[in-house]
């Protein structure tokens, strides 16, 4: 869609992925106005490890998007606006046992296979170049180039430079369709109708309300935990720090066999404040916003193991947030049908912090009649044929 002036667009939704439209139709001349039912990041934005990482990916459409992504946070650190907040490092996935030992050997395969450069590890090298690791530790592939950033500090930024307009507190209820069904024309809140020339569906699990996919999109509960600052013993750790059995939590490899309920597995992140954020779970169950003490003593013990002096350091506080999965693993992108001003932008669960940005890009190129530098084929939102607005 073309037009002579600047069209206006409205979002739904202000998380990473929302800003980063809002950004990326900013550096086109477009204005953008920010609809969400509560606050900028107050959603899996706001409860994400902030990881921009390729580490857990496996070949293929997810892995590609990751590796552009990837790219794009260094350009933007490049140029500025996320100068101070991406910060490049290594991520290590390390193997305890000789089940997660074979399984790292192909992912590492696999991701050198694609281009990612890895260094495997062996006991001697992990003592060298990882002290602070386990002596059980057999096994450890470094990845090189990932990198981290937090996501509310990159909504803040994103929002600030695009000069975006961002109604909080604003539900969403209703899409504006044409009377031929072709176009869209804005969207309604209880505050009235809103009109607009294109509208962008970022809304995370609200999207679902909006385009009919309640049985495609998943909502997938997070646990997390924070520690006292314990900066020598941080700063003794030179990447983020993932076990094997993430790979498999998070469908990095293929079991055939569906996930369980509640995945538990392990990622240690030494935060530049000093302190120690770890992670998790994928539970497809259960309260959504609360911690349980089984989750939060197993992930503890399973630190401890790895990393044995994180037994000296407190935890602080744990918290938990819901990602918004699709039921096929990947997220949902593009231009709606045949309705020539409507798009949507979501299904990202864990990986909404790297391809955020990448995905902004990718839909303001679209609904500027441009051809996105992401390949969003695999992501196209017809794969679902059930996906329509709900009046």
């Amino acid at each position: 869609m073309r037009s002579p002036f600047p069209p206006s667009v409205i979002v739904a939704g202000a998380g990473i992925v929302g800003a980063s439209v809002a950004y990326f139709l900013a550096t086109r001349g477009i204005r953008a106005e920010l609809f969400d039912e509560d606050a900028p990041a107050s959603q899996a934005t706001g409860a994400a490890d902030g990881a921009v990482s390729v580490g857990s990916k496996r070949p293929g459409p997810m892995m590609s998007a990751a590796l552009a992504g990837l790219s794009l946070y260094r350009k933007l650190a490049h140029d500025g606006v996320f100068a101070d907040l991406f910060k490049p490092r290594s991520t290590f996935i390390v193997a305890v046992s000789d089940t997660e030992c074979d399984v790292l050997e192909a992912h590492c395969a696999a991701l050198s296979g694609a281009g990612v450069q890895v260094t495997k590890l062996d006991r001697a090298m992990v003592a060298g170049r990882f002290s602070a690791l386990s002596p059980e530790v057999k096994l450890a592939a470094e990845v090189h180039d990932d990198g981290h950033a937090i996501g509310y500090q990159l909504v803040h930024r994103l929002l600030t430079a695009a000069g975006a307009t961002v109604r909080r507190h604003e539900k969403i209820e209703r899409i504006l369709v044409s009377g031929d069904g072709r176009s869209v024309r804005g969207v309604a809140t209880a505050s009235g109708d809103h009109l607009a020339d294109a509208v962008v569906i970022a809304a995370g699990s609200g999207s679902a309300r909006l385009l009919g996919l309640t049985d495609v999109l998943i909502p997938r509960k997070g646990q997390l935990l924070i520690t006292e600052r314990a900066p020598a013993l941080n700063a003794g750790m030179p990447g983020s720090l993932m076990s094997g059995r993430y790979l498999l939590t998070k469908g990095s490899q293929k079991t055939g066999k569906p996930g369980p309920a509640r995945g538990l597995a392990l990622v240690i992140d030494p935060l530049r404040t000093g302190q120690f954020l770890i992670g998790g779970t994928r539970e497809d169950h259960g309260d959504r916003r609360t911690n349980d003490i089984d989750a939060i003593s197993q992930i503890l013990t399973d630190a401890v193991v790895l990393v044995p002096q994180l037994a000296n350091v407190r935890l602080l506080r744990t918290f938990a947030g819901v990602r918004t999965a699709v039921i096929d693993g990947m997220p949902i992108v593009g231009r709606i049908g045949d309705v020539e001003n409507l798009f949507v932008a979501t299904g990202f669960e864990g990986d909404g912090i790297c391809l955020g940005p990448i995905t902004g890009e990718s839909i303001a190129a679209l609904i500027c009649g441009d051809t996105p530098s992401l390949d969003l084929g695999p992501f196209t939102p017809s794969r679902f044929h059930n996906l329509r607005i709900v009046e």
